[in-house]
């Protein structure tokens, strides 16, 4: 009989694995690699929720998969604040990051061979990564016309604002993929964790649970968020999904079967964050002064800027092979993600982050002014 094949042989190299030529031709720089390949916070963890975990650290028992009593009021109120959702009839349920449950919703929804999932055509690996783990097959379009009127579609993945490119859906695109999914049975998941990071009059990101999106019912409908960015907490994996109450549960379920449990030191430094909206207008602001500070430099060096409406990226193109682009930067000690990897359609652009140190910031700036 043969052996099954490993997990692993479902999916592509990891991501950043694909980095590292670029990584060690941008160290050898005489000032040093600057990172902007990956979204890592660097600044602070603050410390009103740095005393919560502190305060909670003596827990020794197991905690809550549903999360305490009062982690739900506060994921309930802050999702209705951020959200506009109403609390009434609201699922919530905090995750280990949000990544772990983009990763795996696709088996926690009972999605297999054979059935279909929505991505856009330029996305976040681990959409793609999700259902490839269940040997399910994904489609990668921005048009859901293209889909065509297949009825095995299960899921459909919305990122707004989206993760390359930062680019925001409209309230009236959201609400037709809501009403398309709805028609066909299918989930919609829509990624929403830069939804605090606007930039741009005129298109501020909208959550899928909007009523002008949702029409003020939950049904099929999940919204994922992160306190990776807005509080600096990716070290703690900190996230939580809200939504319909029925997909909700059935989630709780499986996730308490199969142990995937936010420490409780970690649901009380939520309940800090999520109360503390001065801390995340804080770290705002240092992001937007940073995005100004790299726009400005990328365009002087010739580069173009597309889409970028909202959160932590500046979607960049010179009009040749993404490769060639991340090897100038290279060159020049700096470290950019190749658009490639975020789908065929990227091949042509560079992802670079915000996050990393003003001092580093302008370090950039200064070696960009020198082409």
């Amino acid at each position: 009989m043969n052996a099954p094949a490993p997990l692993s042989a479902r999916l592509p190299e990891f991501t950043w694995d694909t980095l590292e030529a670029a990584a060690a031709l941008a160290a050898a720089h005489p000032g040093g690699l600057i990172n902007l390949s990956i979204g890592t916070p660097v600044d602070p963890v603050p410390p009103v929720i740095r005393q919560a975990l502190a305060d909670a650290s003596d827990s020794p028992g197991y905690p809550l998969t549903a999360g305490t009593p009062e982690l739900r009021r506060a994921m309930s109120a802050w999702v209705s604040r951020a959200c506009g959702a109403g609390v009434d009839g609201l699922g919530v349920l905090p995750t280990i990051g949000s990544k772990e449950l983009v990763a795996w919703l696709p088996t926690l929804l009972g999605i297999g061979a054979g059935d279909v999932v929505v991505i856009p055509s330029v996305c976040y690996p681990t959409y793609e990564d999700g259902v490839r783990l269940v040997g399910a097959t994904a489609v990668r379009t921005d048009s859901l016309t293209a889909v065509g009127p297949t009825s095995r579609v299960r899921l459909v993945w919305l990122n707004s604002p989206g993760n390359p490119t930062g680019r925001v859906l409209p309230p009236a695109h959201l609400r037709k993929v809501v009403d398309w999914a709805r028609e066909r049975g299918a989930v919609v998941a829509s990624d929403e964790c830069y939804l605090p990071l606007g930039w741009t009059p005129g298109s501020e990101p909208v959550s899928v649970l909007s009523p002008e999106v949702c029409g003020g019912s939950y049904d099929g409908v999940l919204a994922v968020h992160s306190l990776s960015k807005r509080s600096n907490l990716a070290g703690y994996r900190a996230g939580l999904v809200a939504g319909d109450p029925k997909l909700v549960d059935e989630l709780l379920k499986v996730r308490k079967h199969a142990g995937m449990i936010v420490p409780k030191p970690v649901q009380a430094a939520m309940i800090a964050a999520l109360g503390d909206q001065t801390h995340a207008d804080e770290q705002r602001e240092r992001y937007r002064v940073r995005r100004e500070t790299l726009a400005g430099a990328f365009t002087a060096a010739g580069f173009t800027i597309e889409h970028s409406e909202a959160g932590l990226y500046l979607w960049l193109t010179r009009g040749e092979d993404c490769w060639e682009t991340v090897d100038w930067l290279a060159r020049r000690g700096i470290l950019a993600a190749a658009g490639a990897l975020y789908g065929p359609a990227g091949d042509r652009h560079v992802r670079v982050a915000l996050t990393a140190s003003d001092e580093r910031i302008a370090a950039v700036a200064d070696r960009l002014a020198e082409v």
